[in-house]
C-alpha cells in the first residue's frame, strides 16, 4: 500500500520543517517497497521562497489527494493576505486526509483553520504563549515535541518534526521501521511527544557556578527536603544572600525553581502511566497525588490525569504495530 503525504509550503517557510520530515518519510520508502509518494505543494503552485532565499518548486494543493497533510512552519507566525485563503485550503484538505500534521509554526495556520479548536497542541516553545493567546479555543502545551488527537498532529519546530514524522511511521509500518529509519538519519528513537522540548536546568542557566551547583543538587536530589537553609549551604552563602542571588540569576525563587525541577522529574513517570500518582509524587519530592497535582496545574496548565490520558493516545495501541 502507497500512501500520499503532501507537505504544504509557503513564502517564508522553513528549510528543515519541510527537510526534516520528508527525509524520514523517503527512507521509510526506500528500505523495502515504496510505502509512501511525496509531494510539495503550495496554495497556487510554481515556485515558493524558503526563509534562506531557497526556491522549492510545487504543485497545486488543490490538484492532490492525500493520506497525510503536513503543514511545515515558518520563522515567525504565518501573516499576509495570502493567509486566509490558505486556512480554506487546509480545512478542506485536511477534510480529505486521513491524518493532518503541522510543524512549528504552521500550528497558528492550523489553528487558524478551526482545527485545532478542544484539542491539546504544541509548538515552538517561544512562540506558544502568543499561539494560546491568539486562539483560546485550543490547549497549548509548548513542553511537548509533539501532540496527537483525533488524527490532527503537532509538533515543536525544527527537528521535533522528525520525531512527529517517525511517530506516524511507526504507526503505519512498525516499530522496526521507524527505528531503522532513525539509525539512517542517525538522530533519536524516538523522543517521545511527552519529552520537553528543553531542560530547564538549562532553562534557569543562572551563570554562577555558586547556583549552579545547588540546582544540579536539587535536581539529584528530587526526593529530599529541598529547603532553602540546605540549598543555601549547598552553595556556600547565607539563607538571605543565597535567596537575593537565586532570585537575581534566575528570575524567581528558590523554591519555584524546585518546584519546576520536580515537576520536570515527574512529568515522565506520569505519562509512563506505570506508577501510581502517590509514588511519583514521593519519589520527586511532590508530598502527595493532591499537591502534586497543584504544582502540575500551575507548572504546565494541566492536570496529571489529563498528561496520562494524553500519553496514552500518543502510543500506537499493539494493533498498529
Amino acid at each position: 500500500m502507497t500512501r500520499d503525504v503532501g507537505f504544504l509550503v509557503y513564502p517564508g517557510f522553513v528549510l528543515l520543517d519541510l527537510s526534516g520530515p520528508l527525509e524520514a518519510f523517503t527512507h521509510a520508502s526506500s528500505m523495502s517497497r515504496p510505502a509512501y509518494r511525496l509531494t510539495v505543494a503550495s496554495l497556487e503552485g510554481g515556485m515558493v521562497p524558503s526563509a534562506s532565499k531557497l526556491e522549492v518548486a510545487t504543485v497545486p494543493l488543490q490538484s492532490l489527494t492525500l493520506d497525510t497533510f503536513i503543514i511545515v512552519g515558518s520563522p515567525e507566525p504565518p501573516r499576509g493576505e495570502w493567509v486566509a485563503p490558505l486556512t480554506v485550503a487546509i480545512r478542506e484538505m485536511a477534510a480529505r486526509s486521513r491524518r493532518t500534521a503541522c510543524v512549528c509554526t504552521g500550528a497558528f495556520l492550523l489553528a487558524a483553520s478551526g482545527l485545532l479548536d478542544g484539542r491539546a497542541a504544541t509548538t515552538h516553545w517561544s512562540f506558544a504563549p502568543q499561539l494560546q493567546e491568539r486562539y483560546p479555543a485550543l490547549r497549548v502545551d509548548g513542553d511537548r515535541m509533539w501532540t496527537e488527537q483525533d488524527g490532527i498532529w503537532t509538533s515543536a519546530g525544527m527537528s521535533a518534526g522528525i520525531d512527529m514524522s517517525l511517530a506516524m511511521i511507526e504507526r503505519d509500518l512498525g516499530k522496526e521501521a521507524a527505528l531503522e529509519v532513525a539509525r539512517m538519519l542517525v538522530v533519536y528513537y524516538r523522543r517521545s511527544g511527552g519529552q520537553y522540548q528543553f531542560s530547564s536546568l538549562l532553562d534557569l542557566d543562572p551563570g554562577s557556578d555558586r547556583i549552579r551547583r545547588a540546582l544540579h543538587f536539587a535536581r539529584e536530589h528530587m526526593h529530599e527536603d529541598l529547603c532553602v537553609e540546605r540549598l543555601a549551604e549547598v552553595a556556600n552563602l547565607s539563607v538571605r544572600q543565597f535567596g537575593r542571588v537565586f532570585a537575581s540569576a534566575t528570575g524567581m525563587t528558590p523554591a519555584r525553581a524546585v518546584d519546576r525541577l520536580r515537576v520536570e522529574v515527574a512529568r515522565p513517570l506520569v505519562e509512563d502511566g506505570r506508577q501510581t500518582f502517590d509514588r511519583i509524587a514521593r519519589l520527586t519530592g511532590l508530598g502527595d497525588a493532591d499537591h502534586m497535582c497543584q504544582s502540575f496545574l500551575r507548572i504546565v496548565g494541566r492536570t496529571p490525569q489529563e498528561l496520562r490520558r494524553s500519553a496514552r493516545l500518543d502510543r500506537p495501541s499493539r494493533q498498529m504495530l
